[in-house]
């Protein structure tokens, strides 16, 4: 019961939540025209159109303009340069009932957020606030809740930092507490401190549970195929086709999924797998927004396969893909995983003919079902080769306990009765220790391997 008070203390209202229900807001994008910042994989119309898509995910924000201006650094304190700057401002004052600007950069600093608010008189968000904000209104579990927190750390710790420089300005220097030889800064920099560490130990107890969960579903020899890619490519409408599961309902929106949800399958060989649906990944997503959901991400270490969904229709599926590898790669994944890698161009009911252009690529409409044998086909000839799992034919006596044995431990695919003798050929999927302890049980068993 301490432990889930603790708990309950940890994922109160957070202090960082946008004040007002509703948002009206302008979107501005510093378009870098060129330099080392400059992608070249997107447009300036490409990228404010996915932090449009961000703000219409959130219920009840409105967005009242976009405005794209260019900058040759977006570091600088104001963003943009002295003319541009005054240009802005005169645009963003003249917008009517506006109550905040999302300011499409990865993350600005504490400094360069008040300089702004004070120039434009309203609140100013980067992306890591948009995002963070999506997943606080998406987090249904305790641990994408505990998940959520943990990210917030970092923007608290700069709006502290803040906090305090004003403090110094009004009282002229910082002021110990009360006579605890404690400044207000050492203070709430321990406090932050212990909540960041009650959060980590929190996520430690889930995942050690998860851990728990894990092992009990090696024992039943299941095997896993984590589904990801970038947000919104259809990963749960793919998983819910594969599954037929009734009860998932895909959301056409972004980082609609933030927990990992484990769904079972079968593929063409009647073989039992379970599927993973993962969180959705983003351009340009602060490194330790993602950190924050190792702990969600860390499954896909322990899974057989990976699947890549893309958008294939989206203009920016280029980009889309490398910021997916980008991020796999740094999650440390055994070589293995990134090597048998199936990749699945999605969405192609939307383009006329469509074949993939790349190699060992996948054509398929999650929505209306094309292309999904041949997934499941390419799924299970990867399974069998990972996971050391066999097909084979073995001779057995119906009056043993044969039969029974391979239906509890192997999936049986197919059972041939030779009435005349009393046996049958029994076609079975079965995993190496499996096999092995078949072979020390009934060591008189005919085998053939298919």
């Amino acid at each position: 019961e301490e432990d889930e008070a603790a708990l309950e203390e940890l994922l109160g209202p957070s202090p960082l939540a946008p004040g007002l229900d509703s948002q009206r807001v302008a979107i501005v994008h510093p378009a870098v025209k060129w330099g080392p910042q400059k992608s070249p994989l997107t447009t300036a119309e490409l990228q404010i159109a996915e932090a449009v898509a961000l703000v219409d995910t959130l219920q009840n924000w409105t967005v009242l303009d976009k405005i794209i201006i260019p900058t040759k650094n977006p570091q600088k304190k104001f963003v943009f340069g002295k003319g541009n700057f005054q240009v802005l401002t005169e645009k963003i004052k003249k917008l009517p009932h506006v109550t905040a600007v999302f300011l499409n950069v990865e993350r600005i600093s504490s400094l360069t957020k008040k300089e702004l608010e004070g120039a434009w008189g309203v609140p100013v968000f980067d992306r890591y606030t948009v995002v963070l904000h999506i997943f606080r209104c998406n987090a249904r579990t305790k641990e994408a809740k505990l998940q959520v927190a943990l990210a917030e750390i970092p923007l608290l710790r700069s709006n502290l930092k803040n906090e305090v420089s004003e403090r110094d300005q009004q009282r002229g220097g910082s002021r110990y507490i009360m006579g605890s030889g404690e400044t207000f800064l050492e203070t709430q920099n321990r406090v932050l401190k212990e909540r960041e560490l009650k959060i980590r130990n929190a996520l430690e107890k889930l995942r050690r549970k998860r851990a728990l969960l894990r092992t009990q579903r090696r024992k039943c020899e299941f095997p896993m195929v984590s589904v990801m890619g970038y947000t919104n490519c259809g990963k749960t409408t793919l998983i819910k086709a594969l599954t037929g599961e009734a009860g998932l309902q895909p959301r056409n929106q972004l980082f609609a999924t933030l927990d990992i949800t484990a769904h079972a399958g079968y593929l063409p060989s009647h073989m039992a797998v379970i599927y993973v649906d993962t969180i959705g990944f983003l351009s340009d997503l602060p490194h330790n927004l993602v950190e924050s959901f190792s702990a969600t991400l860390e499954e896909v270490a322990y899974s057989d396969l990976i699947v890549h969904v893309r958008d294939i229709t989206h203009p920016e599926t280029i980009l889309q893909k490398a910021t997916v590898l980008s991020v796999l790669r740094n999650l440390n994944l055994p070589s293995h995983l990134l090597d048998s890698m199936v990749e699945v161009h999605n969405k192609v009911d939307l383009i006329d003919r469509y074949k993939p252009t790349e190699e060992n690529a996948l054509a398929i409409s999650a929505l209306h079902g094309h292309g999904l044998e041949e997934l499941k086909q390419e799924i299970e000839k990867k399974i069998l080769t990972v996971t050391g799992k066999k097909i084979l034919t073995v001779n057995i006596n119906l009056e043993g306990p044969q039969l029974s044995w391979l239906y509890k431990e192997a999936t049986v695919q197919e059972v041939e009765v030779m009435p005349e003798d009393g046996t049958a050929r029994v076609k079975v999927i079965i995993g190496s220790s499996a096999f092995g302890r078949y072979k020390s049980l009934f060591p008189n068993s005919k085998i053939f391997m298919s």
